[in-house]
């Protein structure tokens, strides 16, 4: 027992240390992850293969892999493979070895800790003219920082895009502000507990006299003693809440300067989602009002729109509405390659037209060249079928429900345990809104990262979802 449990804390430390150097060293971090992977299959297999959701996912696969036989270009096709298949085995494995809450706030805090490098290079890539390219040991280490950002103006830090950067602190401003909404919880409950003290003494105060001079030492001694300790607790146990400050304001920041509507729409949805669940109305009516007024100014009609415009700083309703990138190309606008998108699933409903087939039909039709659609779910629907799309929507839709489900009901979960499974929720929703206006699973970083956190979801909700069958038998 004790060495399978040596080997589990082993094959833990590994992954959060995957996750900590991740974003600097995606190659190393990638490595572990796959090694991890590997030998919980090994070590779990049966555990594994017993659970319905591994099964959807062997379905999906099946389904993709017929989709690939029908491409008209097959090798492309079965490249495109390998942004998915690796990473269902991934999410099979951490989704197994991901069970505790305690789990699930170590890879919250490992998250954080390793999101503070790309950000301090990225702020200096766009305030201080940082531009280097770094690389050591072929592909261990490289760092690229492109001058002034890319584009240019927008911050990209070591992520080759500022939307893929945008999407990156997306997901690690949702994780830490849960983190630092529960050290500020914490908090308050530190003080509560701090004046339950002094009633208990004025309490005692009001009993009889001499009740009241046998216990006047022993007060003072544990006053004395309480006072010491509450000192020593509130300093250490400060600092984290501090350090979550300044990860959430320099997130938050750099995401303003990622210039990616999309990266602003889902924090804001993000800080509503939060304010609600913690029941704060008065920031939800603030948070609602910023947000109509820059939109008034952006949208409304000129007469309304010129009077928010006074207040509302011209780079946030200017880049919402395209006024700060005129005359962009037809071709270049989301609703030209939705529609796109949809008009080929439509042609090839069953099976598509195969992985990575966009960019070349695409480039065909309108002449320029585009990765992809700018739609996760639009892009599936027309390069592998509508079938194959919707298994994969019900599965992701099973985790989600499953784990509102369980938020709901279970009388299993600690208070202060409710927060973070409602924070690795939020964050799910908010990788599922991303993929309706991007695609991440090109970025190997993001993909990963993606899949860890749906696994670790995942194997949490399992967890507490046995826990709950126990205690009805």
């Amino acid at each position: 027992m004790n060495k399978a449990f040596y080997h589990f804390n082993c094959r833990w430390n590994y992954s959060l240390l995957a996750l900590l150097i991740y974003p600097l060293s995606p190659f190393v971090g990638a490595v572990t992850v796959v090694l991890v992977s590997f030998i919980t299959w090994m070590k779990q297999y049966r555990q594994i293969s017993r659970r319905p959701l591994n099964w959807g996912f062997a379905l999906l696969s099946l389904l993709l892999i017929v989709s690939c036989g029908f491409a008209e270009n097959k090798i492309e096709a079965f490249l495109g493979l390998f942004n998915f298949l690796p990473f269902f085995l991934v999410f099979a494995a951490f989704s197994t070895l991901i069970q505790t809450t305690f789990q699930l706030r170590q890879m919250a805090w490992a998250l954080v800790i390793g999101s503070m490098p790309v950000t301090i290079l990225g702020l200096g890539q766009l305030f201080l003219g940082w531009n280097f390219k770094l690389k050591i040991l072929w592909i261990v280490l490289e760092w690229t920082i492109a001058p002034g950002g890319n584009p240019p103006g927008r911050i990209a830090s070591l992520f080759l895009h500022a939307n893929t950067f945008a999407a990156y602190l997306v997901i690690v401003f949702i994780v830490s502000l849960g983190l630092w909404l529960e050290q500020w919880k914490l908090g308050m409950g530190r003080q509560g507990r701090q004046g339950s003290h002094f009633s208990l003494q004025s309490s005692e105060r009001r009993k009889p006299p001499l009740r009241l001079l046998s216990l006047s030492a022993t007060l003072r001694v544990r006053a004395s003693v309480s006072q010491r300790e509450d000192k020593a607790t509130s300093h250490h146990s400060s600092l984290p809440f501090i350090f979550l400050t300044i990860v959430v304001i320099m997130n938050f920041i750099t995401l303003i300067f990622t210039n990616s509507r999309n990266g602003w729409a889902i924090a804001i949805f993000t800080c509503l989602a939060y304010a609600l669940y913690q029941g704060w109305r008065i920031l939800v009516g603030g948070v609602v009002g910023i947000v109509t007024s820059v939109l008034l100014a952006a949208f409304a009609p000129s007469a309304i729109a010129q009077f928010f415009r006074q207040y509302v700083p011209a780079f946030f309703w200017a880049r919402l509405n395209d006024d700060l990138y005129p005359d962009r190309p037809v071709a270049l606008m989301r609703k030209t390659q939705w529609e796109f998108a949809w008009s080929l699933a439509w042609q090839h409903p069953w099976t598509g037209w195969g992985l990575r087939s966009f960019t070349a039909l695409y480039k065909a039709q309108m002449q320029i060249k585009l990765g992809h659609p700018h739609n996760l779910f639009l892009m599936l629907s027309a390069e592998t079928g509508f079938i194959a799309t919707f298994v994969f929507c019900s599965l992701l839709g099973c985790i989600l429900i499953t784990g509102v489900q369980l938020l709901r009901n279970s009388k299993h979960i600690d208070t202060g345990d409710r927060l973070l499974i409602f924070s690795y929720l939020l964050t799910v929703v908010g990788w599922i809104l991303l993929n309706t206006v991007d695609v991440t699973l090109f970025d190997f970083r993001l993909n990963t990262l993606s899949w860890l956190i749906l696994a670790a979801t995942c194997g949490v909700v399992n967890h507490y979802k046995q826990q709950e069958k126990l205690a009805s038998n």
